[in-house]
């Protein structure tokens, strides 16, 4: 990739409903739009927001945090295992993150733990390449390149 910066952009939109606003009795729903037309419904976390003022079947921002971590480090990933030229038939990672409380009393994500199962066409490489080109996929993420939590690869549950 050159070196000159890249612009992303998305379009988070929200419009009060025929609702009150003062007192926070409003939902939290809204929608992201992304340049490829890609809508996806969006909404606060009923963990953080009750419901009916969060929409639970939204997805939220802390969930699409987890779910950019784990993308952008699985997409490295199969690139690295393709330039080896080990074939890879699938790969599903159930990650996770942790928010809680940080040094400073704030309420941020601490730790995202990735738990890829990967399935290899034919014989698998050695745990150890496996385990180095997870290293690599990591230093080259740029999502995880850009936050400050914890991230882990684990073994699957």
């Amino acid at each position: 990739m050159d070196a000159r910066p890249k612009v992303f952009a998305a379009t988070v939109a929200w419009r009060r409903r025929d609702e009150p606003f003062v007192g926070g009795r409003y939902s939290r729903a809204h929608t992201w739009e992304f340049d490829g037309g890609a809508v996806v419904p969006a909404s606060s976390s009923p963990l953080s927001v009750p419901l009916p003022f969060s929409d639970a079947e939204a997805v939220d921002p802390e969930e699409a945090f987890v779910a950019a971590i784990s993308s952008c480090h699985m997409l490295f990933f199969l690139a690295f295992a393709a330039k080896r030229h080990w074939v890879i038939d699938s790969y599903t990672d159930q990650a996770t993150g942790t928010m809680e409380r940080n040094a400073q009393g704030h309420w941020a994500m601490t730790r995202v733990a990735l738990r890829p199962l990967i399935e290899f066409a034919g014989e698998a490489p050695a745990q150890i390449d496996i385990d180095d080109l997870h290293r690599e996929a990591h230093e080259e993420c740029y999502i995880a390149n850009s936050v400050k939590c914890e991230i882990v690869v684990e073994a699957p549950e």
